[in-house]
């Protein structure tokens, strides 16, 4: 799994995120989050269960931001597709 495009796509999430401000403070909290998970699921080396947890976590968040927020969809689909390659 390539770590560097996991930071940087998270990366680029928080900053779409900050620039938009019909944001609620819920899901920059989810956000937050599954940034959190992402980045135990690396250094666990990817553990089955919680793999399949922080994708489900992904695509949850993928679905809420697909209508008002396209551009940070965009990235979490990203994410979920870096995940779904690697399997980790």
């Amino acid at each position: 799994m390539s770590d560097r495009e996991l930071k940087k796509l998270l990366e680029q999430l928080h900053r779409e995120l900050d620039r938009t401000e019909s944001v609620s403070a819920e899901m920059l909290e989810k956000v937050r989050e599954l940034d959190a998970d992402i980045h135990q699921l690396v250094a666990s080396k990817g553990e089955t269960e919680f793999f399949e947890s922080v994708r489900e976590q992904a695509r949850a968040l993928q679905t809420r931001f697909s209508v008002d927020h396209p551009v940070a969809e965009r990235f979490v689909a990203q994410i979920i597709e870096i995940l779904s390659k690697t399997g980790i």
